[in-house]
């Protein structure tokens, strides 16, 4: 195994960490923006007010996008298990 093989399998494990957390990323940030510009203009700065609607769109982001995680993360496993071989090889 050397180094360059393990550089590619390090940056595409970061790839897919990245397009894994997107979804939940995302919506936890433009609820939160939403939230904070709500707050803001209402002049209501209570901190439990933002964790109930973030905590919800990410449920559901999680419910709406858990097929696709899965099976994304089941063929990058399926990849690298699949690499073995070349990877013992070389």
């Amino acid at each position: 195994m050397n180094t360059s093989a393990i550089l590619d399998i390090c940056l595409q494990a970061l790839l897919a960490a990245g397009k894994l957390a997107a979804p939940v990323l995302v919506t936890s940030l433009v609820v939160g923006l939403a939230i904070s510009l709500v707050q803001s203009v209402t002049q209501l700065q209570e901190a439990t007010l933002s964790f109930v609607p973030k905590a919800v769109a990410v449920a559901i982001a999680l419910v709406v996008c858990g097929h696709w995680m899965i099976s994304e993360m089941v063929s990058f496993t399926n990849d690298l298990f699949a690499r073995i071989p070349s990877l013992i090889n070389s």
